[in-house]
């Protein structure tokens, strides 16, 4: 077992400083954390891809910034690994914890903005949430296919960042 940890460590360099290590070495450190995070995401949940909300996108850039330091030698390679997976657990248990409870939900994830009531536009929520009646527009064409403000009985602005619409 012994040799083969040390086969293991010479192989990728686990005792190098960042500068000495060799293209193969940060290849096969890129192999391994590829793999391991396709284990992590794929255990953690599917929504994580889908950038469903900020809480989910969050998940993946923090992961990304915390694994690419074993690919680059800047931090201890096994711990990262480790780190990465505390860090999908985490997400998890807040994902199962929003889903039963809705104030957690709420305060993780969000809760959607009503943006136009009966064709009338909530000039207020709109600029707190960085919508332009341009942007508003131009949603209500790609995603509702309507071309007039009062046709919509509601538009909100969903937990996800977009615009959701309701036709009268």
């Amino acid at each position: 077992m012994n040799a083969f940890w040390n086969f293991f460590q010479n192989v990728l360099g686990l005792s190098l400083e960042p500068k000495d290590l060799t293209f193969v070495q940060i290849s096969l450190r890129g192999i391994i954390i590829f793999l391991a995070t396709l284990i992590m995401v794929r255990l953690g949940s599917k929504r994580s891809l889908a950038h469903r909300t900020p809480f989910d996108a969050i998940l993946l850039v923090i992961l990304a910034a915390v694994l690419s330091r074993a690919i680059n030698g800047s931090a201890p390679f096994v711990a990262t690994i480790g780190g990465g997976a505390v860090l999908v657990a985490l997400h998890r248990l807040f994902a199962l914890l929003a889903f039963h409870s809705h104030w957690f939900g709420t305060l993780v994830k969000g809760r959607p903005d009503p943006i136009v009531r009966d064709g009338q536009c909530d000039f207020r929520t709109m600029r707190r949430n960085h919508v332009s009646i341009h942007d508003l527009e131009e949603d209500m064409r790609l995603n509702a296919h309507l071309d007039e403000l009062a046709q919509v009985r509601l538009a909100s602005v969903e937990r996800s960042g977009e615009i959701s619409f309701i036709k009268k």
